[in-house]
């Protein structure tokens, strides 16, 4: 093990070119564990971007017609949002 330690390195690089690493213990040489190179980790998949109305068939075509708004939905669209909430808490003023 302390010879393993001090040659790291080298015997890593003896795994990767093939051959089988065993590592053993004591004046008995117990073998402890063996060193083989791991299989390459797969890359990831590219993401393509998908093309628009990739289930148009599947799913019809009524999901892409889009009327444009009429003026009063127009109107409510672009309206200011005004609040009517008003706090129930007896401490908080509404005059501030």
């Amino acid at each position: 093990m302390h010879e393993a330690k001090t040659n790291l390195s080298k015997l890593v690089a003896r795994a990767l070119a093939g051959e089988e690493v065993i590592l053993t213990h004591g004046k008995t040489r117990t073998p402890m564990v063996r060193m083989v190179p791991m299989q390459p980790v797969p890359a990831e998949p590219e993401m393509k971007e998908r093309p628009l109305g990739l289930f148009a068939a599947e799913m019809g075509t009524e999901f892409f017609e889009i009327e444009p708004m009429t003026e009063e939905e127009l109107a409510l669209w672009e309206a200011p949002i005004v609040s009517t909430w008003t706090s129930n808490d007896p401490l908080w003023d509404e005059s501030e």
